[in-house]
């Protein structure tokens, strides 16, 4: 996670500045917006690819969380339009979480924030992100692989240095299953 940039929206300056010094400590670049409106303007105008996740506060003045993802998923640009948003709310019921994923969130998270269910959360929608990156433009029919499968995977390769995937030519085939020969 270390290096990924993420864009905060958040109203309360007390908050803010706490989330900023977590995210930061755990090796996030972070630059925070206090509304809607300025964080719908920040994407708008700084390049695709600058952010890697937006973390949205949903009660904020001027445009709520809700709006300000609407905005986002309808901009022209697509790649800014899919960045992944992880909704940050008091409201923690299931029509709440509903309301966030039909506003086009990628999750929800519910205050107050625990750290460690923060941070899962922002590793499970990175590792989706990655995943659709990696796939987009090579198999248009291509399922969800779990965050699961992802780990598996990448303990493989790193205790294997890749020799059981082939060297790289091994295609993962849904459900497959990894074996440890070492």
């Amino acid at each position: 996670m270390r290096g990924k940039h993420i864009l905060l929206a958040k109203d309360n300056d007390l908050n803010a500045e706490i989330a900023v010094t977590v995210l930061e400590e755990t090796g996030f670049v972070v630059e925070r917006v206090e509304d809607g409106i300025q964080c719908v303007n920040k994407v708008e105008q700084m390049s695709s690819g600058m952010y890697d996740l937006i973390l949205m506060d949903i009660q904020m003045p001027n445009m709520d969380g809700y709006q300000a993802a609407r905005c986002i998923r309808h901009l022209n640009d697509k790649k800014k339009a899919q960045i992944p948003i992880i909704a940050m709310t008091a409201n923690a019921f299931a029509e709440d979480r509903k309301r966030a994923f039909g506003a086009g969130m990628n999750e929800h998270i519910a205050k107050p924030i625990d750290i460690e269910k923060l941070e899962a959360a922002i590793l499970s929608v990175l590792n989706e992100r990655q995943l659709q990156l990696c796939s987009f433009g090579r198999n248009k029919n291509i399922e969800k692989i779990s965050i699961k499968d992802v780990y598996e995977a990448e303990t493989k390769i790193k205790h294997t240095g890749g020799d059981q995937l082939g060297k790289g030519n091994h295609k993962l085939e849904k459900n497959e299953k990894f074996t440890n020969h070492s």
